[in-house]
């Protein structure tokens, strides 16, 4: 990943190729030194400990529900030699204050494959890889969408930029989602093969 060695387990995602173009895009276009990132969901930690290696003034936190995939994150930068800290929360349920506001950019590739995909996916995928870290109800398929950016709005600085990973299907959904909340001009970015992979929005200044 991005020139990097990383252990997986059956606890965590292998990283895609399109997360790479994710984390290239947030190295490429934030350039002011001492910047502050959150990496929602963080898996193997491969967003996180990309960032910090490649940016290494910047100060990385990653959130994680589930503490075996924290585990393999936390040995993945101690491998690596990546100071990233790493909390074990569940971003449905946790609820930063005003006071936390000094994130410039908060970045996520959440679950977001529907259930009733699961049927078209390769079986190495669906056999191997952790259920909860891939899927989201047919019938909500933007939860965690709505989840990160109504608790990290405080999260990020005015100027911030939220930058997600998203369903193909739904890109257009989670532009709106977020307009809806009050950021500002949120785009959608495609990624190498032309799909509709990525969202970005910024926080409006006060």
């Amino acid at each position: 990943f991005l020139g990097m060695k990383l252990s997986v387990t059956p606890d965590v995602l292998i990283p895609r190729p399109e997360t790479e173009e994710l984390v290239e895009w947030i190295i490429s276009t934030h350039k002011a030194s001492g910047m502050r990132v959150l990496d929602i969901g963080t898996g193997s930690g491969c967003i996180a400990i990309a960032l910090k290696l490649a940016r290494t003034d910047a100060v990385v936190s990653a959130l994680e529900l589930s503490p075996q995939a924290i585990a393999v994150a936390q040995q993945n930068a101690r491998a690596l030699g990546a100071d990233v800290r790493f909390v074990c929360a569940d971003v449905l349920t946790y609820a930063p204050t005003a006071k936390t506001a000094c994130y410039d950019c908060v970045v996520s590739n959440p679950p977001y494959v529907c259930v009733g995909e699961r049927a078209t996916m390769q079986p190495e995928v669906t056999d191997h890889e952790p259920a909860e870290a891939l899927f989201v109800p047919d019938d909500d398929p933007l939860r965690f969408y709505r989840a990160i950016a109504r608790l990290w709005h405080v999260a990020l600085r005015p100027g911030g930029r939220l930058c997600f990973e998203v369903n193909r299907r739904y890109a257009g959904a989670v532009a709106e989602l977020l307009q809806g909340l009050g950021y500002h001009h949120p785009t959608v970015g495609r990624d190498l093969s032309g799909n509709e992979r990525f969202v970005f929005a910024t926080r409006k200044y006060d």
